[in-house]
C-alpha cells in the first residue's frame, strides 16, 4: 500500500472565491478502474457510529463535494460530506481521545470486486478533517445487515493501514490485496469529516448468479466487464457506456470531442468471460445533436499476439446508421464468440450504452469459477 503523493497537515482557511483554488489532488493511475462503490451500481454507506455534523450518505454522492460559506444549521456548520463530533477524553484530567478512539461507516460495496486503488476526499475538511484514516474490507454472501456486519465471526483485511491524511485533499491509496471483497469498514481516528470516498477496482461477479441467469450483457460493468482503452475521453468517460440502467442525461453516456479528420473514435471491452454473442443494444439516449452518425462492433477471442499486435478483430454489426436520442436492437444471424469486443463510431460523437447479450462459453464460464474461487 502507497500513499501517492501523501498529503498531510491543515489547509488554509477558507478566504473566498473559489474554493477549489487551493485543493490538493493528483494524477491517481488505479482511477482507470470502475468505481465499485458508486451508488449507480448499487453501492450505500449501510451504518456509521456517529453522523452528528454530516450525514453519513454523503461519501457516495456522484461528483465532487460543493461547498457554501454560509449553509448552518442548529447543529452548526452544514458539510457536504460525513462529518462526526469532537471526541473527547473520560475526565477533566485526561480530556483528550485515546489512541485507539476512532469513528467508522460500513460500506456496501456495488459490486463485489479487487479492490485497486482507494482515495479518501477530504475536499472543504480544512481544519476538521481526520488526523488519520485506515480501511479494512471483508467479503460476506447475501445482504448482510449492520449487525452481522460488526459480528465477532466476520474477519476484516486492512486494505489502508491507519495512515495521516490532509485537509481540504485527495488523499489516494494504492491496494495490492488480490481478494475479492463486498464491504468496506472506513475509519476516521479520532474523529472529524471525509467529503467522498471512492473505491476503484475490478468486479468479480458471482459465477452461480451469472449461471442462473442464462442470458445476460456480458458487456455490463456490474457481470465483470469492463473497459480497456478507448480513443476519446474528452467529456465522459467511456464506462458509462456500460454502467447500470438507461442514461438519464447527456453526460450519463460516452462522448468525445469533435474530429478535424478522417479518422473515428472506439472504444475496446473485455467482457465478463469468453462468451457466445447474441444480440447488441447501441442506445443514444440524450445524444441528439451530437449522437455518433454510424456505428460498428467488433469482437476478438483471446489476448493480443506476443507481437503485440491488437489481435484478429471480427466483425459482427457492420457500419449502420444511429439515429439520436434512440436504443437500437441487432439480433445476430449466428451466435458471436469473444473474450474482447470493440465499437466504432463514425466519425464522433458520443453514445449512451452498449449491451451485448450473451452467455459464457463453457471455457469462459470455468474462467470465471476459477477466478472467484482463487479471490474468495
Amino acid at each position: 500500500m502507497t500513499a501517492i503523493p501523501t498529503f498531510t497537515g491543515d489547509a488554509h482557511p477558507y478566504s473566498g472565491g473559489d474554493p477549489y483554488a487551493d485543493y490538493r489532488t493528483a494524477d491517481f493511475p488505479f482511477t482507470r478502474y470502475a468505481d465499485l462503490a458508486a451508488r449507480q451500481l448499487g453501492a450505500g454507506v449501510v451504518a456509521a457510529n456517529d453522523e452528528f455534523f454530516a450525514q453519513r450518505e454523503n461519501l457516495l454522492v456522484p461528483g465532487r463535494a460543493e461547498f457554501d460559506p454560509e449553509h448552518f444549521g442548529h447543529k452548526g456548520k452544514i458539510m457536504d460530506g460525513w462529518e462526526t463530533r469532537r471526541r473527547r477524553g473520560a475526565s477533566a484530567g485526561h480530556p483528550w481521545p485515546t489512541a485507539e478512539d476512532h469513528d467508522w461507516a460500513l460500506v456496501r460495496l456495488g459490486a463485489a470486486g479487487v479492490v485497486r486503488g482507494i482515495v479518501v476526499d477530504t475536499a472543504h475538511f480544512r481544519g476538521n478533517y481526520p488526523q488519520a484514516v485506515s480501511v479494512e474490507a471483508t467479503s460476506v454472501a447475501g445482504s448482510p445487515s449492520p449487525a452481522e456486519l460488526l459480528g465477532d465471526d466476520v474477519k476484516w483485511t486492512t486494505l489502508v493501514p491507519r495512515t495521516p491524511v490532509g485537509g481540504h485533499a485527495a488523499n489516494g491509496f494504492t491496494v495490492s490485496v488480490e481478494q475479492r471483497f463486498t464491504h468496506l469498514r472506513v475509519n476516521q481516528h479520532p474523529d472529524g469529516g471525509i467529503a467522498r470516498l471512492r473505491v476503484y477496482g475490478e468486479v468479480v461477479p458471482a459465477p452461480e448468479w451469472l449461471a442462473v441467469l442464462g442470458t445476460f450483457d456480458v458487456v455490463a460493468l456490474e457481470n465483470g466487464g469492463r473497459v480497456e482503452d478507448a480513443s476519446d475521453l474528452f467529456y465522459s468517460p467511456a464506462t458509462n457506456t456500460i454502467q447500470p440502467g438507461r442514461s438519464r442525461k447527456m453526460d450519463d453516456g460516452w462522448e468525445t470531442r469533435r474530429r478535424r479528420d478522417q479518422g473515428n473514435d472506439w472504444i475496446r471491452y473485455r467482457l465478463a468471460a469468453q462468451s457466445q454473442i447474441r444480440a447488441i443494444e447501441i442506445d443514444t439516449a440524450y445524444l441528439k445533436g451530437n449522437s455518433a452518425g454510424w456505428a460498428s462492433v467488433a469482437v476478438k477471442d483471446g489476448e493480443d499476439g506476443e507481437d503485440g499486435e491488437d489481435g484478429d478483430w471480427r466483425e459482427i454489426l457492420p457500419r449502420t446508421r444511429l439515429q439520436p436520442d434512440t436504443n437500437h436492437r441487432f439480433v445476430l444471424p449466428t451466435p458471436a464468440v469473444g473474450t474482447h469486443a470493440r465499437v466504432d463510431i463514425f466519425p464522433d460523437g458520443g453514445i449512451s450504452r452498449l449491451r451485448l447479450y450473451g452467455s459464457p462459453t463453457e471455457a469462459g464460464a470455468t474462467a470465471l469459477t476459477t477466478r472467484h474461487r482463487e479471490l474468495s
